[in-house]
């Protein structure tokens, strides 16, 4: 499958940051209504960004119990869905295992792994950027930063304090919020501006099935 070239953008911080969606435009499903709502509203689109967060594992040996927090993004909204909530499980099925909407992210092998051990959901219809993505000339992934630098010329700060935290906590913090929800909200701002009115670029990439790389 053909890789998609970008160039490689080394003076990250003298971009200008990355206007990301604000707490106003960061859902958090509650009920089993809101989760349903949320659910349509992401079926609408053809695609959405989508990241998943877990508690960190800090301890030799310990196995992560994530995700405790799968994020959606479209053009306008993010949804942070905490799992374990009445009605998540199966939003999160609907749109996952949907052919009509294009999942975008990064990195996507753990979170498939954890969402299929835990929630026993597959994924289907989606596209891993970080694989598909390549710099001009190099080899290796690219990552949520590089590619923001490429495609958009801005820079995404990212907290190691906030990825780090505890995301299985009931109540999120605002930082908590504006980070899970932009890592999404980025991936689809990439993959809209590299594919432009094509999404015929990315054609080879896109994975149809529900099989896991082991």
């Amino acid at each position: 499958m053909p890789l998609i070239r970008i160039p490689q953008v080394v003076e990250l911080d003298a971009l200008p940051r990355f206007d990301g969606l604000h707490l106003d435009l960061i859902i958090t499903p509650e009920t089993p209504e809101a989760f349903s709502q949320a659910k349509e509203e992401l079926l609408g689109w053809p695609q959405v960004g989508f990241d998943t967060e877990s508690k960190p594992t800090f301890k030799v040996g310990e196995v992560s119990t994530g995700p405790h927090l799968i994020q959606f993004a479209s053009p306008e909204k993010a949804y942070l869905f905490k799992v374990g909530s009445d009605g998540c499980s199966e939003a999160v099925s609907a749109v996952l295992q949907s052919d009509r909407v294009l999942k975008v992210g990064f990195g996507l092998s753990t979170d498939r792994s954890r969402l299929r051990s835990r929630l026993g959901i597959e994924m289907r219809y989606f596209i891993d950027l970080g694989t598909t993505l390549r710099y001009q000339g190099k080899k290796g992934q690219v990552g949520l930063r590089g590619a923001v630098a490429a495609a958009l010329g801005s820079r995404v700060s990212k907290s190691r304090s906030v990825s780090t935290s505890n995301w299985s906590n009931r109540s999120l913090t605002d930082a908590q919020r504006l980070y899970a929800a932009n890592d999404a909200y980025a991936a689809l701002m990439v993959f809209l501006a590299l594919s432009g009115d094509d999404e015929g670029v990315f054609e080879d990439r896109i994975v149809a099935g529900m099989q896991l790389k082991r």
